[in-house]
Parts: C-alpha cells; sequence; structure tokens
C-alpha cells in the first residue's frame, strides 16, 4: 500500500446539516493545518461515483467526512470504523451521482476494484455528525456549526498518528 490518506467531505451544501462533510473537509483545507505531504483533502459533495473512481488511484487510508444520523443529539460527533461489522449497512451500488451514500460509494468502489484489479483502502474511518435539520436550505444549524471545530481536530488527530491506528476508547466510540 502507498500509505496515502485521503479525506473525503461529503454532503449537500443546499440540505442544511448534511453539508457538515463539505464545511469541514473546506475548514481542514485552509492554511496553517500542517498536514502530513500524504494527506489530501477533497470536497467531494454530491459527487459519489467521482470519489468511487479517485480511489482506485490508491489509498491506504480513507477519511469520509459526512452528516450520520445514529440517533443521538444534533452535534454528536462519531467515529465509525467501517471495518466493524454493522457500521454501515451494505447496499448495492446506486449509480445516481447526487444519491450515493457512502455505503453506496463503498459498494460501487468493490466493484470497479473487481473490474480493475485495483485495490481498496486497508482502512476506512467516518467522521460523522449527528444533523439536526436536513431540509432545503444553506447553511448549518448551531449545533452542528459548532461541532466542526471539533470534526477538524479529530481528522488531524487520525492523520498525524504515527501508527494511524485508532486509540481504544475511539474503538469504543465507534462501536456505539
Amino acid at each position: 500500500m502507498s500509505g496515502r490518506t485521503l479525506i473525503a467531505g461529503i454532503g449537500n451544501v443546499f440540505l442544511g446539516d448534511d453539508g457538515f462533510g463539505v464545511e469541514t473537509v473546506r475548514r481542514l483545507s485552509e492554511p496553517g493545518h500542517g498536514l502530513p505531504d500524504h494527506v489530501e483533502v477533497v470536497d467531494i459533495g454530491v459527487r459519489g461515483v467521482h470519489l468511487a473512481y479517485q480511489l482506485l488511484d490508491g489509498y491506504d487510508t480513507l477519511v469520509l467526512v459526512d452528516a450520520t444520523a445514529r440517533g443521538a443529539a444534533p452535534g454528536t460527533l462519531y467515529l465509525i470504523d467501517a471495518a466493524e461489522p454493522g457500521s454501515i449497512a451494505p447496499q448495492s451500488p446506486v449509480l445516481d451521482g447526487h444519491q450515493m451514500s457512502p455505503d453506496a460509494v463503498l459498494a460501487l468502489l468493490d466493484t470497479l476494484c473487481a473490474g480493475t484489479g485495483g485495490t481498496p483502502p486497508r482502512r476506512i474511518l467516518v467522521v460523522g455528525c449527528e444533523p439536526g435539520c436536513l431540509e432545503e436550505g444553506i447553511g448549518l444549524s448551531e449545533p452542528v456549526a459548532a461541532a466542526v471545530p471539533e470534526a477538524v481536530r479529530m481528522v488531524l488527530d487520525l492523520v498525524r498518528r504515527p501508527d494511524g491506528g485508532l486509540l481504544d476508547e475511539e474503538r469504543n466510540a465507534a462501536a456505539n
């Protein structure tokens, strides 16, 4: 594996808190964060098919940043290890580039890798935030906007770790 890491912000900025991933990677792209050279940050938005094809370029780690409804209070952050059983429900790929959820992107990636001989990322993590409002409108709700700086810190901690591994407490949080 290459050791390369891709941080991908996912979401629709026209649906309120669904823009969480896009806003978080926008902040990560600002100067001064000192990202390691092997880390690339991209705003995928609603272009899930593009993400699947980009991953064929060979990344060891993928960090998806997205609004993630799991039933907690709006603004709650999650670190989800996609390798954990049941963390991301498997689905068949839906080839509507504007409706692809992370699980559909990963299913499409598996199909593309099988067809091209490519290798999917060894490690896939999701930094998610519980949305408060997914109705039409631009801008994050107050609790989700307040969670963005902490999400930036979470992602930076993940990519700066020498071994790239999760801490025990992160594994426990990912299981919940």
